[in-house]
């Protein structure tokens, strides 16, 4: 079993920036993808970025250039760095995780199939201004 518990969420102004952090503990498969999912009121979650244990990264459009996904293996954290922060960034932030089969462990995760992740995360909840 694997618990994940997310830190980092607050309030930002648009162009500001927050990370997030996300400690995995328990067991994790040594093949894995981790990720973060994000869901604002009355709209479907959406996969915001992943990375699998062998560092293949996946983003969504709307992010890419402006938010950072990384890991810390010694720690067992995954970070979410956001720069450029828009209001429409605005929602609950979720760390997920899923064991891979050794052979997709080099493959970006596909951040639509949020419902292939085992884990989550309680989530943090990040709020942009204009």
């Amino acid at each position: 079993q694997v618990q994940l518990v997310e830190s980092g969420g607050g309030s930002a102004q648009s162009g500001g920036s927050l990370r997030l952090s996300c400690v995995a503990s328990g067991y994790i498969a040594s093949d894995y993808c981790m990720g973060w999912f994000r869901q604002a009121p009355g709209q479907e979650r959406e996969g915001v970025a992943a990375i699998t244990s062998a560092g293949a990264i996946s983003y969504v459009d709307s992010v890419k250039g402006r938010f950072t996904v990384s890991r810390d293996t010694a720690t067992r954290t995954l970070y979410l760095e956001m720069d450029s922060l828009k209001p429409e960034d605005t929602a609950m932030y979720h760390c997920a995780a899923k064991p891979l089969p050794l052979s997709l462990r080099g493959v970006p995760c596909d951040l639509d199939r949020w419902f292939d992740f085992d884990y989550w995360g309680q989530g943090t909840q990040v709020t942009v201004s204009s």
